[in-house]
């Protein structure tokens, strides 16, 4: 591997130690309806974000719900601290679709309609607010 490819590798896996990143793929809804729920949470607080997604009827808001869990599951892991206090917010979420089951509904005078069942990925960031302040403050003294 070249000097620059090596320096850029290490940079971004040093950027990526700080981000604490939960995945759902496949989830069996349709993208649409994930976003809806994506976006009440996008930004906010863990805790915060917990309770709305607990709250909220829509049945997408199960599944972001246990993602959460993991991310946190997966920053308490990969960092050895508890999550509360650690000022934890979601700094991304994305939906993106995923595949789509291709099934057929019959229809009068012998034809037929297609029916679509859509699922989508979703990629989920962590970010700690602590150490997002410790950065800014170092960047600043450089």
């Amino acid at each position: 591997m070249g000097v620059r490819k090596h320096n850029m590798a290490e940079r971004i896996k040093e950027e990526r130690k700080n981000l604490y990143i939960a995945k759902l793929r496949n989830c069996p809804t349709s993208p649409r309806k994930m976003r809806l729920v994506a976006d009440l949470v996008r930004g906010m607080d863990v805790a915060k974000a917990s309770a709305v997604l607990k709250f909220t009827k829509k049945h997408a808001a199960r599944d972001l719900e246990k993602l959460l869990m993991s991310a946190i599951s997966n920053f308490e892991q990969k960092s050895g601290e508890r999550w509360e206090e650690a000022g934890l917010f979601i700094k991304e979420i994305s939906v993106d679709s995923g595949r789509a089951l291709k099934r057929i509904q019959p229809a009068p005078q012998g034809r037929a309609y297609r029916i679509r069942k859509r699922s989508n990925h979703i990629n989920m960031v962590l970010a700690s607010a602590n150490e997002q302040m410790s950065n800014q403050t170092e960047n600043s003294e450089s």
